[in-house]
């Protein structure tokens, strides 16, 4: 599953382990590389976990905010501009039973800066561990 919006994280040809079941219990956490598949997409995509429900996100300056701090989650370079125009998404309180996910590569990154807070539901696994190519292998951060 490639998805460029998390390079440099993940790259084609990645394979990695993903965990299907502690989402479903609550088992979120800020800076999780997670699986979504969202209503209107035929495929899976691969997100930075940057906030949960209740979280106040702020995209401004290039730059994003949790809860008014400055939040490198997944990031190897600042600042980004956002790849959606809705500022309705860039400046908000993630609703209950929601998230909200950014790519690593932020400036080319399909996410909730475009799309909005994802619904928990959406969420189909936790990729954690990188088992190929074997220089790479270990976990994920």
């Amino acid at each position: 599953m490639y998805d460029i919006s998390m390079e440099p994280t993940l790259v084609e040809g990645d394979n990695l382990l993903v965990e299907k079941l502690g989402h479903r219990f609550g088992l979120l956490n800020r800076g999780d590389i997670i699986i979504i598949k969202l209503p209107e997409s035929d495929k899976p995509l691969i997100k930075r976990l940057i906030a949960l429900e209740g979280d106040r996100v702020e995209v401004k300056d290039g730059k994003v905010y949790v809860n008014d701090e400055l939040s490198l989650i997944g990031l190897e370079t600042e600042p980004f501009t956002p790849s959606g125009n809705d500022p309705a998404y860039t400046d908000l309180t993630v609703p209950e039973g929601s998230i909200y996910v950014l790519g690593d590569n932020r400036e080319r990154s399909a996410d909730s800066t475009e799309f909005g807070p994802v619904n928990k539901d959406c969420v189909r696994g936790r990729a954690v561990f990188r088992f190929y190519p074997f220089s790479k292998f270990g976990t994920l951060h």
